[in-house]
């Protein structure tokens, strides 16, 4: 059990860098749309298109990471004054939230993308569901990392060890 964490961690990290190589991208693209628009005069549809996709991607595809090292935006005020062990129902709980979250994109994801999928993206031509590929993928992860944290809780272990330590100032380190 401990080597599957350990993996999903890793892909999970990996999430973040891919996420990070689209941050880069999103950028690039904002800077040629502006600069055809002033210099050239035209504007590039598809970049903003594809500039959308990229910040799709870096959000969903972070995620997981995150919620795995519990940095997700959380209100610890009653949990810290409680101690530990309500901390730790708590952090079950925002586990458990956190996969029904996960559950519920998947579902809807299970409804949306049959029907619209097949459809094209206006300026690139690429069907929806490529589109939305990396919403899809990061939400399953999400419902992995949650679904692991939950069962590490539940036999006793700490459900974050394998994603890298917690807090802001380590929330973007790759695993």
């Amino acid at each position: 059990m401990d080597r599957v964490r350990q993996i999903l961690a890793r892909v999970a990290g990996w999430g973040v860098g891919l996420g990070l190589s689209l941050l880069a991208l999103m950028a690039g693209l904002v800077v040629l749309q502006v600069a055809a628009r002033n210099f050239l005069d035209i504007g590039l549809p598809w970049a903003d298109e594809m500039a959308r996709f990229s910040c799709i991607g870096l959000v969903f595809l972070s995620v997981p990471l995150l919620a795995g090292r519990q940095s997700l935006v959380a209100v610890t005020m009653l949990p810290d004054a409680l101690g530990p062990r309500a901390g730790r129902w708590f952090q079950l709980l925002a586990d458990i939230a956190a996969f029904a979250f996960a559950a519920l994109l998947l579902w809807s994801f299970a409804e949306f993308l049959p029907r619209a999928g097949k459809f094209l993206t206006p300026a690139m031509r690429v069907p929806n569901w490529v589109y939305y590929s990396l919403a899809l993928t990061g939400s399953l992860f999400l419902a992995l990392v949650a679904l692991d944290r939950i069962v590490a809780t539940l036999r006793g272990a700490d459900p974050s060890a394998p994603y890298g330590e917690t807090g802001e100032e380590e929330a973007l380190k790759t695993a």
